[in-house]
């Protein structure tokens, strides 16, 4: 079985934009997976973050804050209503090998890992989908997230009526409350 590793650098770590050169520095093969932070969110979480992300939350503020070199890629974004925010949870307690959560809304009870939003899984990948409130140079505001102020900003894309379903059930939830 192959090990997958997803290496987080940041920009200033490599010279410019030679990715070639950086493969080989950092001795990249097919079993490893890089991604490159494109900013950082900042929210009023320092230690814990909510589980789910609220739209309405009223903690603070939300801003996506890019690199420099990706202000250009923002062009646009503001005519959509909504954004999916994609983030490496970097301070997770990390994933332990157990396939097992315990949603604290089963008090004692479990289900598997994918069927839970629990943090502490295989790859550390958050996804928010968050109203967009407005963008003031290559900061964009949003409504509430569940990341912690400082984590790692993978991707954003922009949320759009075919990304929702008509029908996504709410799996074991019902069953259990």
């Amino acid at each position: 079985m192959n090990t997958v590793c997803i290496i987080f650098y940041h920009v200033d770590e490599f010279g410019a934009d030679d990715t070639k050169l950086r493969k080989e520095e950092m001795g990249l093969s097919m079993n490893r997976i890089v991604y490159r932070a494109i900013g950082t969110i900042h929210t009023p979480y320092a230690d814990n973050a909510p589980f789910q992300a609220s739209e309405d939350d009223t903690e603070g503020h939300f801003v996506l804050e890019l690199l420099p070199e990706y202000e250009t890629a923002i062009k646009d974004l503001e005519y959509f209503r909504y954004v999916i925010v994609l983030f490496h949870m970097d301070r997770v307690r990390g994933y332990n090998g157990s396939n097992v959560a315990h949603p604290p809304s089963l008090g004692g009870g479990t289900v598997g890992l994918f069927a839970s939003r629990s943090p502490n899984r295989p790859n550390p990948i958050g996804l928010d989908v968050a109203r967009l409130l407005r963008i003031e140079g290559r900061r964009i505001y949003t409504s509430g997230l569940s990341a912690l102020d400082g984590t790692p900003l993978i991707d954003i894309k922009p949320y759009t009526k075919t990304d929702s379903k008509p029908d996504p059930g709410d799996g074991w939830l019902p069953e259990r409350f």
